[in-house]
């Protein structure tokens, strides 16, 4: 049996953890496409027709195409992520085990999102499906902080990510409100996840990254009042 052990006591590399997430996200992906591949075009005979039938697919290729960025955005995230983890315990890798099960679920969500776009449930299903993966990626970056398995990252660089995690997950949970009267159409909410960082992060006064001014030479440098407690 597993015990439930923290990070640095009973942890490994993160290698095989990623190959291993790489992989499902990749198969989730690519299994996508079979939503489309398996629709009938019915009878053609001619250019016209083809196309009529073509164009009548517009909602499964919105579908696979919002469905595959928002994969890809999410496997993006996820390589952030592990670019600053250097360990991981039995608790990390469990969430991250939970996440991949709904990412491996992406696929049958979408076909549901299409075959059965007339029904609410078939339209909430996929934005409540990628709600609870970008929900398990912001508590598995949380975990990581808390757990001190992030390296190589400050702590304001850390909260950052965090916050940009939060703005998904936001975004993500009004997705799945308004997918019930706009469908598919409501994942276009996502163009608003730069702006709702920015908001988030609350810090337009800061100087940007490699910009923030150095101590004078023979000066000191030390944290602003209030910097550098209460940090873990």
């Amino acid at each position: 049996m597993i015990r439930r052990r923290s990070h640095p006591d009973a942890s490994v590399s993160t290698r095989r953890t990623e190959a291993f997430t790489d992989g499902v996200f990749a198969i989730a992906a690519t299994l996508l496409v079979l939503g489309l591949t398996d629709r009938s075009l019915g009878d053609i005979d001619s250019d016209a027709a083809l196309a009529d039938a073509l164009i009548g697919l517009w909602h499964p290729l919105f579908t696979f195409a919002v469905g595959f960025l928002i994969l890809c955005l999410m496997w993006m995230t996820h390589v952030q992520q592990f670019e600053h983890l250097v360990r991981i315990d039995a608790v990390g890798m469990w969430i991250n085990t939970v996440r991949l099960l709904f990412i491996v679920l992406v696929p049958f969500t979408s076909s549901l999102n299409t075959a059965y776009a007339d029904e609410v449930l078939g339209r909430v299903l996929l934005p409540v499906n990628f709600f609870v993966a970008i929900l398990l990626g912001w508590v598995q970056w949380l975990w990581a902080r808390r757990s001190g398995a992030v390296a190589g990252l400050s702590d304001d660089d850390a909260r950052r990510a965090s916050r940009a995690a939060l703005s998904a997950v936001l975004l993500s949970a009004v997705v799945v409100l308004a997918s019930p009267w706009i469908g598919s159409a409501a994942f276009l909410l996502f163009v608003l996840d730069g702006p709702l960082t920015r908001l988030l992060h609350g810090d337009r006064s800061r100087p940007a990254d490699g910009e923030r001014s150095r101590p004078a030479d023979g000066e000191r440098s030390r944290p602003a009042d209030g910097e550098g407690e209460g940090r873990g």
